[in-house]
């Protein structure tokens, strides 16, 4: 499965962000635990200060990729242009807060419809194609705004209990 190795390295990249993060602050935000991504995804208070400290661009593009939105889909989540995704990657630098955190709300979707799909492949079909409970919108469209990701969600849970529109 193409995701485990993704997966895989998710976790790894998890951990030297939070290790790097407690060295400059010298704070044991992890206890010595070996957090996953998934871990992570479920800690409210990792995820603010994952976004107050900006996610580093190896952490965005294995999301990018897990996801399967391409950079042009990615740059219109995040308002902005390939361009400056791109320059992100060249100067190693880190999101700023506004776009991690829309990095990490695109993770969640992703996370929540892979695990209650089948299929990777359900997942991708069910995100491009219109929604008659999302007044025929695509899943996909809707995650530009944290609305609209609430939305995709409360869809996502409701076919995970078997109530379908």
């Amino acid at each position: 499965m193409k995701t485990k190795n993704i997966d895989d390295k998710l976790d790894n990249e998890i951990r030297l962000f939070f290790n790097s993060i407690e060295k400059k602050s010298q704070k044991n935000l992890l206890k010595g635990k070996n957090i996953t991504f998934d871990e992570f995804l479920n800690n409210i208070h990792l995820i603010v200060i994952a976004i107050q400290t900006g996610i580093p661009f190896p952490i965005f593009e294995l999301i990018r990729e897990k996801s399967t939105f391409t950079l042009a889909e990615f740059a219109k989540y995040l308002d902005t242009s390939t361009k400056t995704i791109n320059r992100y990657k060249l100067d190693k630098k880190s999101f700023k807060p506004i776009h991690s955190e829309k990095i990490i709300e695109i993770a969640e979707v992703v996370e929540l419809g892979y695990d209650i799909f089948d299929s990777e492949e359900q997942f991708k079909q069910w995100l491009r194609t219109p929604n008659y409970a999302l007044r025929s919108l695509r899943p996909m469209d809707l995650l530009k705004d944290s609305y609209g990701k609430e939305m995709v969600i409360g869809e996502l849970t409701r076919i995970d209990h078997g109530i379908f529109a």
